[in-house]
């Protein structure tokens, strides 16, 4: 990776970047250039629901960017996806019923198997056939159910994420997520751009952030900060985060550094201390819904490393639950709002002035893909 912004160049280029973002509000109005008009790439894998959401002989109903998606899990072997219409009426094959490997469509039993074909209709029996419905390359890891949205003969050559600490006895695992309904790439500035911890004062307490610097690579931009509490208590599900109750005085100031990388398509954070294992580590992914790609739905793994003290991150665990949710919480709201500002206005006017957030944005432009295109 090669490093485009030192600590000291931290401020560097705010000022100077304020006739760029005027002259970029003169060309958001144009689709192909505003951000929140550029649609993921379907080339990666991406989540579409929770294991535990799917149970064997089943099926559910899933999306991605207004593609309707059934899932379905036989009582044997794997997981499979296809698309959610019946080829005969059109009817949502998550609706159906789960014969050995194949699905049966509720409304006359035509049978669709893990390739998509028909191979099966009640009363004509199986001589002649008609045409399947779209499979999607399918894949479980991590408690998460993945489907490959883009060209199905690229899907093996692009590895599944690596899920943060999963399996790993020394982390206990939070899934989380939701629909948040706004564009993904406003998920993306929210994460990476901790000068927002000023929204969650009430939550945390004041802190006052220090940014070491961003690196830039192919596919990637990460941040770097540090933090020092100026005023407030630490909240506990803070101290149960970092294992201890830590104050204002100088010897808590920047101690950790928090690490937030956005690797196309997915995001990550972790604190650590030093060269010590991370004592947070979270992944997290942002699977579009609507054709629009202005709602999507979050898929998140935040792992907390267990204290010495056996079974007492299990028996503070609710604390820390509510503590994260709250956070979210606020999280989902502001990037609603600003999702509600763009469609009010009709495209992209925001001025940004800090330096990791605009090689976010590009990052995110250069990475997805222009309606046009995506059409």
């Amino acid at each position: 990776m090669d490093q485009i912004l030192s600590p000291d160049d931290s401020n560097s280029g705010i000022e100077g970047n304020r006739d760029t973002a005027h002259c970029d509000l003169a060309t958001a109005e144009t689709p192909t250039r505003d951000l929140r008009r550029i649609h993921c790439d379907p080339n990666f894998w991406y989540p579409v629901a929770w294991s535990r959401e799917l149970k064997p002989g089943k099926t559910i109903a899933t999306r991605y960017a207004g593609e309707p998606i059934a899932l379905v899990r036989p009582t044997e072997g794997s997981v499979f996806a296809l698309e959610d219409r019946c080829a005969h009426r059109q009817v949502p094959l998550s609706l159906g019923k789960v014969s050995g490997q194949a699905v049966q469509c509720c409304y006359h039993g035509w049978a669709y198997g893990r390739s998509g074909r028909c191979i099966d209709v009640p009363y004509i029996g199986k001589g002649k056939l008609p045409n399947g419905v779209r499979t999607y390359p399918c894949r479980e890891q991590g408690g998460l159910i993945f489907v490959f949205p883009g060209d199905p003969e690229r899907a093996d050559t692009v590895p599944l994420p690596r899920l943060s600490q999963v399996g790993n006895p020394g982390y206990k695992v939070r899934r989380f997520g939701r629909p948040v309904g706004c564009h993904y790439s406003f998920m993306h500035e929210n994460l990476m751009d901790m000068n927002h911890q000023f929204m969650h004062m009430r939550q945390m307490g004041q802190m006052k952030p220090r940014f070491l610097g961003q690196e830039r690579g192919p596919g990637l931009v990460e941040a770097r900060y540090s933090f020092a509490r100026t005023s407030g208590k630490q909240p506990m599900g803070e101290a149960l985060i970092f294992g201890e109750r830590r104050g204002t005085g100088e010897k808590y100031a920047h101690r950790d550094v928090m690490t937030i990388r956005t690797e196309y398509p997915y995001q990550t954070l972790r604190i650590q201390t030093g060269d010590e294992d991370p004592v947070m580590d979270l992944w997290i992914a942002y699977t579009p819904q609507d054709a629009d790609q202005m709602t999507n739905r979050v898929f998140g793994l935040l792992a907390i490393k267990r204290p010495k003290i056996p079974g007492l991150l299990d028996a503070a665990w609710p604390f820390l639950v509510a503590f994260t949710e709250r956070i979210f919480r606020e999280d989902r709201d502001i990037v609603e709002l600003e999702q509600a500002a763009w469609n009010e206005c009709g495209h992209d006017r925001n001025q940004e002035v800090f330096p990791v957030i605009n090689a976010l944005r590009a990052l995110l432009a250069e990475c997805g893909v222009p309606p046009a295109t995506a059409a």
